[in-house]
């Protein structure tokens, strides 16, 4: 079971169809053992297997799966109208995100911006836990290494990179105002930003989000995104409780 869902995470990540040896390979998988589970996978339609490359991709299967799991989840029921009453407000994209497993955020609720030019998002997009605006707040409230830190930032992929000293810098003025925000840095022209909400560890496993397009959004406009953020946050967790 642990070893399927690996193969099933690895093909979700991977931008295309992925050979059995390559697999094998990322997975530190026997490649017949790694052939045996995607074929039962496959069977399962949770994999698609391209005759022609001889290559794996993930398989629509899994969309029922992930629908009713969205359904499911109180969290995305709970937010979704809050979201769509920011995304009207502000004119901005709007999203919940919601660690999924290690490493990974998953958006689990969104709303677009009515205006035009608006930023594409879609449900159930992946993106790595420390990048952008969330992944400073994730550095900020769960307790990592510096190794682990710089270890794992040196994978990330911005339009405009930070050096690791700055964004350290950044980590601790998200923590200390509770909120944090990425003018361009992640995309270039495009502003980020999100609050953080926290499970019963204390430890962030969600976050808000508001995505713009910098030129629209000033200084003052950003801060009252963030504390209507916050607002949110606050609204939810009361609820939850």
């Amino acid at each position: 079971m642990t070893r399927a869902l690996a193969i099933l995470r690895l093909l979700a990540r991977a931008p295309e169809p992925v050979g059995v040896n390559q697999i094998a390979r990322g997975l530190e998988l026997v490649p017949s053992t790694c052939l045996h589970i995607l074929r039962i996978l496959q069977d399962e339609g949770l994999v698609d297997f391209d005759t022609t490359t001889k290559r794996y991709t993930i398989g629509i299967g899994i969309l029922p799966l992930a629908r009713a799991a969205m359904q499911r989840n109180s969290f995305s029921s709970l937010v979704q109208p809050r979201l769509s009453a920011l995304s009207q407000e502000f004119g901005v994209t709007s999203i919940a995100t919601q660690l999924s497993e290690p490493g990974q955020m998953v958006v689990v609720a969104l709303s677009q911006s009515s205006m035009p030019f608006r930023l594409q998002v879609d449900l159930g997009s992946r993106f790595p836990a420390l990048i952008s605006a969330t992944g400073r707040l994730f550095a900020a409230y769960n307790s990592l290494d510096t190794a682990t830190l710089q270890a794992e930032f040196a994978k990330l992929k911005w339009d405009h990179p930070p050096r690791f000293d700055d964004w350290c810098g950044q980590v601790d003025q998200a923590r200390e105002q509770g909120f944090a925000i990425d003018k361009g840095v992640y995309i270039s022209g495009v502003t980020v930003v999100a609050v953080p909400i926290f499970g019963s560890n204390r430890k962030m496993k969600r976050s808000l989000v508001a995505i713009g397009i910098s030129e629209r959004l000033s200084d003052t406009k950003i801060t009252k995104i963030a504390a209507a953020l916050q607002q949110m946050r606050d609204d939810v967790e009361e609820t939850q409780i």
